[in-house]
C-alpha cells in the first residue's frame, strides 16, 4: 500500500487549491464538518487527489482548505462527478469562497 501525504516541495507535478472560506462563526464547525465529508466521500476517491488539509481560524469566521492534487488536470477533472458539485453547492450556500490555485516557489525547514 502507497502512503501519500501532504507534500511541500518545489518543482513537483503539484497543484495545491488554497480556499478561504469566510463564514459566520455559529456556522464555523458546520463547515468544516462538511468540508471534511466532501473530502472523505468525494475528492479522496477521484484520481489525482494526493491530500487535503482543513484549518478554521480561532475567531471563528475563517476556514483554510489546502487540497493537492497531481496536476492541474486532476484538479480540472474534480468536478466532473455529480456529487462534487451537489457538495460544493452546499458548502458555498454556507461561506464565501477565496480559491486559487498555487506552485510552491520555496520552503525552509529547520532540522
Amino acid at each position: 500500500m502507497t502512503i501519500t501525504k501532504t507534500t511541500i516541495e518545489i518543482d513537483k507535478d503539484i497543484i495545491t487549491l488554497i480556499n478561504v472560506f469566510t463564514v459566520d462563526a455559529s456556522k464555523q464547525l458546520e463547515l468544516v464538518n462538511a468540508l471534511i465529508d466532501t473530502t472523505k466521500r468525494v475528492w479522496h476517491l477521484q484520481d489525482g487527489f494526493i491530500s487535503a488539509s482543513i484549518h478554521k481560524s480561532v475567531d471563528g469566521k475563517k476556514v483554510v482548505n489546502y487540497v493537492q492534487w497531481k496536476g492541474k488536470q486532476a484538479f480540472d477533472k474534480r468536478l466532473d462527478d455529480p456529487q462534487a458539485i451537489i457538495q460544493m453547492n452546499k458548502i458555498l450556500s454556507m461561506a464565501k469562497a477565496d480559491g486559487h490555485l498555487y506552485e510552491v516557489v520555496f520552503t525552509d525547514v529547520k532540522e
